[in-house]
């Protein structure tokens, strides 16, 4: 088991619970109520699982990937990036399902969501890769996985100061 591809895995899961979304008819609220919980919830575990286990092991270890000069650079990107997701769920939370304004913070957790992903796809996890030993990736596997399932129904959102939070962690 691999840190690097359980959250890769969480990421396509992320981008079939949006694609969904975009599926289901406009006037079914409590479909899309529904599916949007799951999804926000676990936006909201998936990122708290990364800050707890895969980013403090990042400071250790990663050097540096995908245009990013270190990892403390790529972990305070990710932090921030958490945080604009988080603003953006709450924004969806504020809208009523299926509303014009529901869809357009949809909308904006999507972007926001998806240029996160792809950022730590080519920055953390490719550096985590290349740094970090098996059984470490292993190891995090483990607690990242325990993690999600005993919060499997989501977290409290917390927004955390990027800087500090590097600090923190390395």
């Amino acid at each position: 088991m691999d840190i690097t591809q359980l959250i890769l895995d969480d990421h396509h899961e992320q981008r079939r619970l949006f694609a969904i979304l975009e599926q289901v008819d406009r006037s079914d609220g409590k479909a899309l109520g529904a599916i949007w919980a799951r999804l926000s919830a676990f936006l909201e575990v998936h990122a708290e699982a990364e800050e707890r286990h895969f980013y403090p092991a990042l400071l250790r270890v990663g050097k540096g990937a995908g245009g990013k000069p270190s990892a403390d650079d790529e972990t305070e990107d990710a932090i921030k990036d958490h945080n604009e997701i988080r603003d953006a769920v709450a924004e969806v939370a504020r809208q009523e399902p299926g509303s014009d304004g529901w869809y357009a913070a949809v909308a904006g957790a999507n972007k926001a969501n998806s240029e996160h992903m792809g950022e730590e796809e080519r920055e953390g996890l490719a550096d985590f890769r290349d740094n970090a030993d098996v059984q470490l990736r292993h190891d995090l596997a483990v607690a990242f996985a325990t993690f999600e399932a005993l919060h499997y129904a989501g977290v409290r959102p917390v927004d955390k100061d990027p800087k500090a939070y590097v600090e923190q962690n390395k």
